[in-house]
């Protein structure tokens, strides 16, 4: 049982939306600072539109193709939890891997702290859920 790719690149594109949009516009709200943007972008040249299309093609193209193909059938859930999931999942990577890698250090200790990586985690899990409801409607 798999999602359709297309789904599933719609499912990313629609999730990067409302992550990007709430990184963006209500994270400022609550006081954090959240720009992936500029934090990839300081890994490539320190250019904040490098970095917001690298966001863009991972979160609408790799992400959504790995769960589609690879992690969809291995999930327990439905297609909603099955996408929080790896929501969760790419959550994790981030925060222990990706942001020290950026110099925020593990669980966004320099960059915000436990507010930060509880407002990254709420971001991946509308990010997840987005993509899982909209490639698991109707999967075969």
């Amino acid at each position: 049982m798999h999602p359709t790719l297309g789904k599933a690149i719609l499912g990313g594109a629609v999730g990067t939306a409302l992550m990007t949009g709430m990184m963006y516009m209500v994270a400022p709200m609550m006081g954090l600072h959240m720009d992936i943007a500029a934090m990839l972008g300081s890994m490539m040249g320190g250019h904040w539109a490098a970095g917001m299309a690298a966001h863009v093609m991972m979160g609408t193209l790799l992400f959504p193709s790995i769960y589609a193909l690879v992690l969809f059938a291995k999930l327990p859930g439905t297609p909603i939890v099955r996408g929080a999931a790896w929501g969760i999942g790419l959550w994790l990577m981030a925060q222990l891997v990706v942001m020290p890698m950026m110099g925020a250090g593990v669980f966004s200790s320099n960059a915000g702290g436990m507010m930060a990586a509880a407002g990254s985690l709420m971001g991946h899990l509308l990010y997840g859920g987005a993509l899982g409801a909209i490639a698991g409607s109707g999967a075969d």
